[in-house]
């Protein structure tokens, strides 16, 4: 065979590979991941427009940004399709000190970078990266490979059930010193409902969200300025141009939106009245100029890749990878619960906390590791027949 002919077959070979990824990715989570990005450009477009104006004389300053950081998640993304989820699985231990590591290297001084009071990022030179963002990632990495190597130990006993807790409760410490309360609070509840997704006892698992509940609120009730978050979340027109500003004027912005908002640009909220319009309070602006209808959507939006999530994590659970079955189950609880307390903090349902709404708010860390777990998710759903050997004898040995 000529070596045109040997080039032409590798071509087509590799357009083969091209048509059977696309034909099996999930196409329900694609589209809805498109949407949200879709909606989240327009809606930081404008919501930023009149900051990035003055601060930088831009308008789209923000935007194009924005844009970079979608660039940069779907390079990395891209590559997760093809990822080897045996060798990821393997990779646990290592990346779990990797990001306690990095959640360690934050708070030393001189290294992390401070912003409003809190130490949380590393400076990359183009952009701060979050650290807590990885090291979710990581620890949830470790833990779907631990439920499936202890499966029987997790189950049956305490011993087995408080080894993750303890890693848990050590990666949640170091995000409370930087301090990042919100990303210990997904944390938590991302691992919490895999190990009860796992099997763990019922019993075991309520005793512990009582204890994460009553040291959550502990937390908050003996933290100054996070219990004036809980005061003023719970009366904010007690104090309308202070504690409660930021929460009345994302209640006005809600009501002015009505049914079906005054329209793309139209927000007069975010013409810095609402602090952090284009980040944490983007889903004010989006319901002031979309109205009930454009939330509904987003919220629609938003279930359906939840549900995605769980249903690729069902699947894989047939097929015997339990591994894929459980980070499915913590990438689906992680942006539910992200999802929920950003919404529930704009409409004013829950105490304010610095989370970003996945796929749409500005931001790189959240932006890049958003996407990223997409790609993950979307790997976890191409499993196929000849994958599951391995899961299954590890499965038979716990």
């Amino acid at each position: 065979m000529s070596a045109a002919n040997t080039l032409q077959v590798g071509v087509t070979r590799q357009r083969a590979r091209r048509r059977t990824l696309m034909d099996a990715i999930d196409r329900p989570l694609l589209l809805a991941v498109i949407a949200l990005l879709s909606i989240g450009v327009v809606m930081v477009a404008s919501a930023s427009v009149a900051l990035a104006d003055r601060q930088s004389g831009e308008a789209f300053h923000y935007l194009y940004r924005q844009l970079i950081y979608i660039g940069l998640g779907v390079s990395l993304a891209w590559p997760m399709l093809y990822l080897r989820l045996d060798l990821l699985e393997k990779a646990g231990p290592v990346l779990l000190l990797i990001g306690l590591g990095l959640l360690v290297l934050v708070l030393v001084p001189g290294v992390g970078r401070t912003v409003n009071g809190s130490t949380r990022w590393l400076s990359l030179g183009v952009f701060n990266f979050q650290v807590s963002e990885l090291a979710k990632l990581f620890v949830l990495i470790y833990l779907a490979g631990y439920l499936v190597r202890r499966n029987d130990e997790v189950r049956s006993r305490a011993w087995g059930f408080l080894k993750p807790i303890l890693v848990l409760v050590l990666a949640c410490l170091l995000m409370l010193l930087e301090p990042d309360f919100g990303a210990a609070v997904v944390l938590i509840g991302a691992a919490l409902g895999m190990m009860y997704l796992a099997g763990v006892r019922f019993w075991q698992f309520f005793v512990l969200l009582l204890l994460a509940a009553a040291t959550l609120y502990s937390l908050a009730y003996f933290s100054p300025y996070r219990w004036a978050r809980v005061v003023s979340f719970m009366d904010p027109w007690a104090d309308p141009f202070n504690s409660g500003f930021q929460l009345t004027q994302s209640l006005i912005a809600f009501g002015q939106g009505e049914w079906f908002g005054v329209g793309i640009g139209g927000s007069i909220q975010k013409l810095f009245y609402l602090p952090e319009a284009h980040t944490d309070f983007l889903f004010a602006v989006l319901a002031e100029e979309l109205g009930v209808v454009g939330t509904l959507t987003v919220i629609l939006l938003f279930a359906i890749v939840i549900l995605r999530a769980f249903v690729i994590g069902a699947r894989a659970e047939r097929a015997g990878q339990f591994f894929a079955a459980w980070l499915a189950y913590g990438i689906g609880l992680w942006f539910g619960l992200q999802a929920f307390i950003n919404m529930g903090v704009n409409m004013g349902v829950l105490p304010t906390k610095g989370l970003t709404l996945p796929l749409m708010s500005y931001g790189g860390s959240s932006m890049v590791m958003s996407l990223v777990l997409i790609g993950l998710l979307l790997r976890i759903g191409l499993i196929r027949p000849d994958e599951t050997g391995m899961a299954r004898k590890r499965r038979t040995r716990a």
